[in-house]
């Protein structure tokens, strides 16, 4: 299984980055917390139809979600909350994000924009929490044809060419589409005897 996007940034473009957020003392968590208000401001600028400037907060807060782990590992910060906290505020951006131009599409009666909208917000939490899911019964699920990476490129560059109904189109197709392909890793990693034994507990 193979993902559009390698899943890691050369270390050449990140570590000077990150060199300065340390110098600065910058936490990983607050670095995270920055994605979140970027991606909170990219939404209210999508909702009152500013595509071109939401699109590059998009972008910019997208690279800060990058920018967070890598921080993390440099300062020896790594921690189990740190990781929930910043897969939890990664949801949180999306869906911000998507509610945003969910707004502003309800407003102009545009049913279209409005369903891919809550399609492509279903599938991206589909694939997160099958994931989740998975790595409750030991597996590593970590593959997608169009993973966060690829979510957070094409909404922000759609955006920014006011091209937005393609690419919630791409997003509602392909995000859904990933969330089937992890369930299929899952069913092919179960059916190996991964989770023999094991209880399964349903939320």
């Amino acid at each position: 299984m193979f993902s559009l996007l390698p899943h890691s940034v050369p270390r050449r473009i990140t570590d000077p980055i990150v060199f300065l957020l340390a110098k600065a003392h910058i936490s990983p968590n607050a670095l995270t917390l920055a994605g979140v208000l970027g991606s909170a401001g990219a939404a209210v600028l999508l909702a009152r139809g500013q595509f071109l400037a939401g699109g590059i907060v998009v972008l910019a807060a997208g690279a800060l979600d990058i920018l967070d782990g890598a921080l993390a590992r440099a300062t020896g910060q790594v921690t189990r909350f740190g990781a929930v906290f910043d897969s939890v505020m990664d949801r949180v951006s999306e869906a911000a994000v998507l509610f945003g131009l969910l707004y502003y599409y309800a407003g102009r009666d545009a049913r279209e924009e409005s369903l891919l909208a809550f399609a492509a917000l279903a599938g991206s939490m589909l694939v997160s929490y099958i994931r989740a899911r998975g790595e409750i019964l030991g597996l590593s699920i970590k593959e997608g044809i169009f993973t966060r990476a690829e979510r957070v490129i094409v909404i922000g560059l759609g955006c920014m060419i006011d091209q937005v109904r393609i690419a919630l189109w791409i997003l509602a197709v392909l995000a859904n589409l990933t969330a089937l392909q992890r369930l299929y890793l899952v069913w092919r990693k179960t059916r190996q005897g991964a989770d023999k034994g094991k209880p399964v507990d349903t939320p």
